[in-house]
């Protein structure tokens, strides 16, 4: 599964977007305050309103008045658009969620998962929710089936500010709600930091990589334990790219704690890690989190180039581009032209905000950066040189 197309209302600086035909690897460049980290933060809304609720996911970002667009009245639209093979069918699944506010409370307006059931028609509703009431049908994989006989379950959910997604996605019988809350479950939006990561842990288990990254000591002892192949893999990339670094251990203290070590060849003794660099640190992570066992169906990655030296970045950009093509789709910010010189130019987006109001234009769509990078320009010296129209601060 990977998102095809994203639709955005009234989201913050987003007042009406439309981006189609997304790529397995996005990156997305402008200055900074243009909404780099209110896109990703559409994800991470979505993730929070399926773990929580509405009204939590709205209320950590300041209430409802402060997530819909300035200016504006009536309802936040979200709405992605996602390939999904149903009873050996690839259908294009369309996920759209409409929120408003009545009488100081946020809710749902409409939820609704459609897709066409057949080559020609209009999409059909296999979930409609509106204020916490709606249907799913059970038997959607029956395509041989007319729609009047397919079984419709009528629902109530506990509040109105509920997905129907988080409560009916629990049953396989809802083949399109299991799969999208599943995938939403999966994502991996990064808030990493430095100094959670460089943290012990008490003795425990864990296979991902949180997005703040203090898990990252139990991550690296579950792989050198179950996937010591890939282990070996990710030390090798340290050893390329971190001068020194020879061996990475997570060892158990006495107190049982979960600690890790780094060993620079030219010492003795290893470095535990809140003594190394934050690059080093950082680089780690990144690696742990690329070359995990089972990818995330969506990884966004903001600013990666920060503490990482820049001849590492190109590097990086192919590593991301490998992930996506092992199957998890991967977005990325960044102001780093070093890493937007890997990029290919179908790869590429840059954020532009006007009159208050954020829009996304593609870099193979303009006509002049499309003619330079036939003719062997690479990307990032071209943003550098401010032809992506719009997106310097000057």
């Amino acid at each position: 599964m990977r998102i095809e197309s994203i639709k955005i209302e009234n989201f913050k600086s987003f007042k009406s977007l439309e981006l189609k035909d997304l790529p397995n690897l996005g990156i997305f460049v402008g200055a900074n305050g243009t909404g780099k980290s209110t896109l990703f933060d559409v994800f991470g809304f979505l993730s929070d309103s399926l773990n929580h609720n509405i009204k939590q996911a709205l209320n950590k970002r300041g209430g409802f008045d402060e997530v819909i667009s300035r200016g504006q009245s009536g309802f936040i639209i979200i709405e992605l658009q996602f390939r999904l093979n149903i009873a050996g069918k690839n259908r294009l699944v369309t996920y759209h969620l409409k929120i408003g506010k009545k009488e100081g409370k946020p809710f749902i307006e409409r939820e609704i998962l459609r897709y066409k059931r057949g080559s020609y028609g209009s999409p059909y509703h296999f979930l409609d929710f509106s204020e916490g009431s709606g249907f799913a049908i059970t038997n959607e994989e029956d395509f041989d089936k007319p729609d009047e006989e397919l079984d419709r379950e009528e629902q109530k959910l506990g509040s109105s500010d509920i997905l129907a997604i988080k409560g009916l996605g629990q049953f396989e019988r809802f083949k399109a709600a299991n799969a999208f809350r599943n995938f939403i479950e999966n994502w991996h939006v990064s808030d990493f930091h430095i100094s959670e990561a460089r943290a012990t842990q008490d003795a425990g288990y864990a296979e991902h990589l949180s997005p703040t990254g203090e898990n990252l000591a139990l991550v690296a002892q579950y792989i050198y334990e179950n996937h010591y192949d890939l282990f070996q893999t990710i030390l090798e990339k340290m050893q390329e790219r971190v001068p020194g670094i020879n061996k990475v251990d997570a060892e158990t203290t006495v107190d049982g704690r979960i600690v890790l070590k780094f060993q620079d060849g030219s010492f003795k003794d290893p470095f535990i890690a809140r003594y190394v660099s934050d690059g080093t640190i950082k680089m780690f992570a990144y690696l742990i989190l690329l070359y995990d066992p089972h990818p995330h169906p969506l990884l966004c990655i903001e600013e990666p180039e920060n503490q990482l030296y820049p001849t590492l970045l190109n590097e990086l950009t192919e590593e991301f581009r490998e992930y996506s093509k092992r199957g998890g789709q991967v977005f990325v910010t960044s102001h780093s032209p070093d890493l937007l010189n890997g990029a290919k130019i179908e790869e590429v987006f840059w954020l532009v905000k006007e009159k208050g109001y954020t829009s996304i234009k593609r870099a193979q769509d303009n006509q002049f950066i499309s003619i330079q990078y036939k003719q062997g320009d690479k990307l990032g010296y071209l943003w550098k040189q401010n032809y992506f129209s719009g997106s310097s601060p000057r």
